[in-house]
């Protein structure tokens, strides 16, 4: 009896590895002859830099940047492929973690240490660069992050605004010019690995859907999306590709933006990239159960998640596929096209990792 289990993190509760520990003890211990492999997953977002070393056999170095309020940070950054790829965790440099209480605000929080971070990557001569989304406190659609790599933001009485740029400032934003862009950028392949699929603005875009969740009262949320539209038509004016309206240019505060036009980049889905490395459809095909979960099950597990990714490959193979999950909210239902079944664990958090091993048992003495 083979049995696949890959979950993504529990987010501000259980890692992947973590998460997939838990529910390798409870399938051992239900089926102690069945072989358990491990294979913790990421969609883009938090616990990406995490998998993909651990999948590629990677290594981790210090940067030093800021966070998006301006404070001084070390940022892991994970080297891979011979250290000719570079993987940045949006999250770790900017994410919503990093700061608290009343700091949470995306008028003012700035991607310029993710551009930090960025700048020291490109100027060690990487190949490639992986952006993992996801998770960002930030709405500023990589402005600030422009700025650390050298652009201009000019406001139209001609003066260039100071470093960390956050998403209140974008409709003051006149001009942009390239100023010191670093050296190599242009020999750079950027990879942006997106956990969704929303576009840049409107109503389903990053400020109206994600807006609240940072921070941003209705007011707020108004002025983020008018100054993502105005950004992204100094974009696409400057360099003449339509880009706003691409899926996953959303994820991040739409970080992807100004990346998509004006470096070499491409969005793809963050869960296939993981899936690509960690080899999962092969080890999916040769099993017999595969466990997977997440934090919450909810109709955007469908769309660009791991749950929804793991339960098509593994309906595509044929084999039983069942998420262990925290909570469920609306459209949860709608997972079970391509899962078996799904159970909620509904605790305190903190038993999160013991919930999840007797779920696995419980699960693993039904189905093997």
């Amino acid at each position: 009896m083979r049995v696949i289990v890959c979950p993504d993190s529990f987010k501000g509760v259980l890692s992947a590895r973590a998460a997939a520990e838990a529910m390798a003890r409870g399938v051992r211990a239900a089926k102690p002859d069945a072989d358990v492999q491990l294979l913790p997953m990421a969609d883009g977002g938090e616990g990406t830099l995490d998998v993909l070393l651990q999948a590629e056999d990677g290594q981790r170095r210090l940067v030093a940047a800021h966070g998006p309020r301006g404070d001084p940070l070390e940022v892991p950054v994970g080297l891979i492929r011979h250290a000719s790829t570079a993987v940045v965790e949006v999250a770790l440099v900017a994410g919503y973690g990093l700061i608290s209480g009343q700091r949470r605000d995306p008028m003012k929080t700035s991607t310029f240490g993710l551009g930090e971070v960025i700048r020291a990557a490109v100027e060690s001569e990487v190949e490639t660069i992986i952006l993992g989304l996801g998770g960002s406190s930030t709405i500023d659609g990589g402005a600030g992050m422009m700025q650390a790599l050298g652009l201009a933001l000019i406001d139209v009485s001609g003066r260039t605004l100071p470093p960390f740029a956050a998403g209140g400032d974008l409709q003051s934003i006149s001009r942009i010019a390239w100023d010191k862009p670093p050296d190599h950028l242009d020999q750079v392949q950027f990879t942006i690995a997106c956990d969704v699929l929303n576009p840049a603005c409107g109503p389903n875009g990053a400020a109206a859907v994600f807006g609240p969740q940072k921070g941003a009262d209705p007011a707020q949320v108004q002025i983020l999306d008018r100054g993502l539209a105005h950004w992204a038509d100094l974009l696409e004016a400057a360099h003449g590709r339509p880009i706003r309206d691409e899926p996953g240019t959303g994820a991040a505060g739409a970080v992807a933006l100004p990346l998509l036009a004006m470096t070499h980049s491409a969005l793809v889905p963050g869960v296939d990239l993981v899936a690509h490395a960690t080899g999962l459809v092969e080890h999916i095909g040769g099993a017999d159960l595969v466990l997977t979960g997440e934090g919450r099950l909810d109709r955007q597990s469908m769309m660009g998640k791991v749950v929804g990714a793991v339960g098509r490959m593994a309906r595509g193979a044929d084999v039983p596929c069942v998420a262990i999950v925290g909570e469920t909210g609306p459209g949860a239902e709608d997972c079970l096209s391509v899962l078996d079944r799904y159970h909620s664990l509904d605790g305190p958090l903190e038993e999160t990792a013991q919930r999840l091993e007797r779920a696995a048992a419980t699960l693993s003495a039904e189905y093997l």
